[in-house]
This record gives structure tokens, C-alpha cells and sequence, in this order.
């Protein structure tokens, strides 16, 4: 990997964790998000009009990832209105590819290395660390199951972006079409539960909202690019330097509380996030 490519792909970290931050500076978290998938929708259009054609058969794949996109959002902002950036993120972060691992061992007839095995081991503990800081620091505990909800629906898209991307002959356009379908659905969705008082009127979360998107694009598009530049695997375990970034955020520019113990659950669970893609 070059110095080059070894820098994009710490920007791309950096983007994920910038988007997931500005959804947490929105005095309207849902609000921002729905802003957010509004953006989406031409991002994924303007993608689309310079990319060859999909094969249909990957259409379904495209509504089951633009469905599930819609339970990580709805799962991630209600786990923001009620926890710290930095408290949030490791945890539905880190808990995807551990969900990943094991449905993969357990169903998918995929072959788990040792190493693997020590990574769900490793995850596991870190994420009950930074888990057993919510109990300890008197946060509410109820951003737990919409952290891991958060992290279960990653771990559900990951395992259809990768079939429908292969079925689709044209995984730029793939990607594409599911920011399309996922800004059409979540937006819709939140409408149909929470009405139009949902959209914020303000400038300021219009504002937030469209960079977040920008900055979600940015953080997939350039990871994607850094991955026909250098192993695979490697720019996959260098991204995952999101979390720090994600902690680092919450602490200097939110002034959220660090303790030992969540930076060191933290650490912990990068540790086991880069030895399930190493």
C-alpha cells in the first residue's frame, strides 16, 4: 500500500465517523438523518447516470439492502438521543463484524481460521467492557439494544451488499441504486411514522444533514477506490481506525467523558475488528 492510498483510506475512516458525528451534533437526530437520506437520493442518481447498467437480478438484492439500510438508521439515531458518540459507535461498530463472523460460521457454511475465533473472542470482551461503562457511569442503558439493533443491521446489509453487488455485474451502479433506494425508503418510512414535523426547518440541520451525506459517500466511494489500489483486507482493517476517530470526536470536540475503561474497550474492540479482516 502507498502512502497515498495508506492516507485516503484514514480520510475515509475519518468521513464515517465525521457523518455518524454530525448526526449526534443534530438537535433533531432522526431529523438529520432524514436530511441526510434525502441527499442521498441525487447522490445515488448522478452515480447512476455515469455508471453501466445493473443486471435486474440484483434488484431485489437492491430493495433488501435499501429495508435494511432503514433499520441501522432508525436503530442508530434513537441510540444517539440517548448516548455519547463515543459510547455509541465502538459498540455498533464493532459488533457487526462479529455478527458477520458468526452467521457466517453458523449458516453460511463459510470456514472460521483460529484467528477468527480469537477475533470474535476479543470483540466480544470489548464490547462488554465498553457495554459494562454505560451501567458504571450511570448512562441510559437503553442505547445498548438500539447500538447492537444498529450493529445487527449492518451486519445484515454487509451480507447483501456483497451477494448483490456480485449478482449485479456493475458494483458502482449497485451502490448507487441502494443509496437511492435507501434515502427513498428511510425518508418515506420516517414520514409515515412521525409525519412532516419530523424534517427540521432550519438552515443549520439542512446543513448538517447534506455535508453528513457528502461525507457518507465520500467515506464508501473512497474505500471502494482504495480497494482496486491495495489488498483488500488491509484497507478493510484500516478503515475500521473509524472508531478511534469516533472516540477521539466525542471526547475533544463534544467534551464527552473518557474514562480508562472506555478507551480501553475501545482499543479492544479495533483490536478484534482488525483480526476478523486480517
Amino acid at each position: 500500500m502507498t502512502i497515498g492510498v495508506f492516507l485516503a483510506v484514514l480520510g475515509a475512516a475519518f468521513l464515517h465517523a465525521l457523518w455518524n458525528a454530525l448526526i449526534k451534533l443534530g438537535t433533531s437526530k432522526v431529523g438529520t438523518m432524514v436530511i441526510l437520506s434525502v441527499v442521498e437520493v441525487p447522490i445515488g442518481l448522478a452515480v447512476v447516470a455515469f455508471a453501466p447498467p445493473i443486471d435486474l437480478a440484483a434488484v431485489p438484492w437492491v430493495i433488501a439492502a435499501g429495508c435494511t439500510h432503514f433499520a441501522y438508521k432508525f436503530f442508530l439515531t434513537y441510540a444517539y438521543d440517548r448516548g455519547d458518540l463515543s459510547r455509541v459507535y465502538p459498540i455498533a461498530r464493532g459488533a457487526a463484524p462479529m455478527v458477520v463472523a458468526l452467521v457466517g460460521a453458523a449458516f453460511l457454511a463459510d470456514q472460521v481460521a483460529p484467528h477468527e475465533y480469537l477475533a470474535i473472542a476479543v470483540l466480544g470482551a470489548g464490547i462488554l467492557l465498553m457495554a459494562r461503562g454505560v451501567f458504571a457511569s450511570g448512562e441510559d442503558r437503553r442505547l445498548l439494544p438500539f447500538a447492537l439493533g444498529s450493529a445487527m443491521a449492518t451486519a445484515t446489509y454487509t451480507m447483501i451488499d456483497g451477494m448483490g453487488a456480485r449478482i449485479s455485474g456493475a458494483p458502482v451502479a449497485y451502490v448507487a441504486w441502494v443509496f437511492v433506494a435507501d434515502g427513498t425508503i428511510f425518508t418515506t418510512g420516517m414520514l409515515a411514522l412521525r409525519g412532516f414535523a419530523v424534517v427540521p426547518r432550519d438552515g443549520r440541520a439542512w446543513r448538517l444533514g447534506a455535508v453528513a451525506s457528502v461525507a457518507s459517500y465520500g467515506a464508501y466511494a473512497v474505500s471502494i477506490w482504495a480497494m482496486t489500489k491495495a489488498p483488500i483486507a488491509v484497507v478493510a482493517a484500516l478503515r475500521e481506525t473509524s472508531i478511534l476517530f469516533a472516540v477521539l470526536i466525542g471526547w475533544l470536540a463534544f467534551g464527552e467523558r473518557m474514562t480508562g475503561e472506555k478507551a480501553v474497550a475501545a482499543l479492544v474492540i479495533v483490536a478484534g475488528v482488525l483480526l476478523t479482516r486480517l
